[in-house]
């Protein structure tokens, strides 16, 4: 346990140059790539930035905002939970839990939910921020809850789904995976769709569930652990898995990159891929933010190749998200790319912060809404 608890604190922040750290040993990160100059071709427009707290400190926690409707949730490692209004950033409430948050923030059901490091799931009123439940779970919580129809499903950093009344707190039903000895410091978030769980594992499999009752309805092998150390043989999926139609998206780390049918958990196709960070799709293409900092582009049909971007190579960027015709990442240093969708090309940068972005930036009404690891949460609108 011990063992398992150093390789996590160390890869959260090496990883992604593909970099391990030894006792001793001189340390052989790769350093990040130098911004490069280039000729901005859309405008980006900064709508309001908050300040929200301590953020995630000095702990690797992608505690990235939630927005439901005209409301912009966020909260930081402290326990303090915020609402702003979506597009004028004038904060709303500010609820003091005084508990370590580790995971958030999701919405739904009239409810704001957030995690513990203490294996507790919290949920607050959306409209005064007064705390309607605290429900025990079994360890701590590392991604945000999320809640359709009645429920709320949370996984934990020990291998187990639960899901709870999202009106009460009270255990519906729990989900338990073995995990392996060695992590990556985090966990995806499931996915709720069409009365379905999905949730993908750091054994390398993704598992779909019955909302109402946890029960299982299919389990696929997206990687499976290779090689003769630990470190070697960790597929983790940390990146959410997408759903458009009847397709799953998901990607693994030190894995495979693969599209699955919703209902019968076939592997349609598959293509050698690592990633923790994380996925995006539009109508007609897939992005991914690869462990080295690159940025792929591939057909959601085939998984034929279009594009990659390589000038962020080690700049440990968040995963992309698509506002507009453009792609958007963080990185390491607080900044914000966006890259054209048809080519790959940068096409604007705008600082958010001296802080890295390590939570993907979300995307609603056309605004992008982007928080930093220290706590700093700003909305963008591209200039038409």
């Amino acid at each position: 346990m011990i063992i398992r608890a150093f390789v996590i604190l160390v890869m959260a922040y090496s990883l992604s140059a593909c970099s391990w750290f030894g006792w001793g040993k001189e340390d052989t990160t790769e350093p990040p790539a130098e911004l490069v100059d280039f000729d901005e071709k859309i405008r980006i427009n900064e709508l309001w930035s908050n300040s929200t707290g301590s953020g995630a400190e000095e702990l690797y926690l992608k505690l990235k905002p939630g927005i439901d409707g005209e409301r912009v949730f966020a909260t930081n490692h402290e326990g303090d939970v915020y609402a702003f209004h979506a597009k004028t950033g004038e904060k709303l409430w500010e609820a003091e839990l005084e508990k370590r948050v580790s995971g958030g923030t999701g919405v739904g059901e009239y409810k704001v939910f957030v995690g513990t490091s203490d294996a507790e799931v919290i949920a607050l009123d959306q409209s005064d921020g007064k705390v309607s439940w605290i429900a025990r779970v079994s360890s701590e919580v590392l991604s945000a809850p999320v809640a359709s129809n009645g429920i709320v499903v949370i996984r934990t950093g020990d291998g187990k789904l639960f899901g709870l009344n999202a009106t009460t707190g009270k255990r519906l039903w729990i989900y338990d995976r073995t995990i392996p000895v060695l992590t990556l410091r985090g966990t995806s978030s499931p996915v709720v769709v069409n009365n379905m769980v999905l949730a993908g594992f750091a054994n390398g499999k993704l598992v779909s569930l019955n909302l109402a009752s946890g029960k299982q309805i299919w389990e696929t092998t997206i990687a499976a652990p290779r090689g003769r150390s630990e470190l070697e043989r960790m597929v983790d999926i940390d990146a959410d898995p997408v759903v458009i139609g009847n397709l799953v998206y998901v990607v693994t780390f030190q894995g495979f990159m693969s599209v699955i049918d919703l209902h019968t958990g076939q592997i349609l196709w598959t293509r050698k891929m690592s990633s923790s960070a994380g996925i995006n799709v539009d109508r007609s293409n897939m992005y991914v933010s690869d462990s080295d900092g690159h940025i792929w582009a591939f057909t959601r049909d085939s998984g034929r190749g279009l594009w990659k971007q390589e000038m962020l190579h080690a700049r440990q960027i968040s995963a992309p998200v698509v506002q507009g015709d453009y792609v958007v990442v963080g990185d390491l240093e607080g900044y914000l790319h966006w890259i054209s969708r048809e080519d790959g090309s940068f096409v604007a940068r705008e600082r958010a912060d001296s802080a890295p972005i390590i939570a993907a930036p979300v995307v609603a009404d056309d605004i992008l809404y982007v928080v930093s690891k220290e706590g700093d949460l700003a909305a963008y609108r591209i200039e038409r």
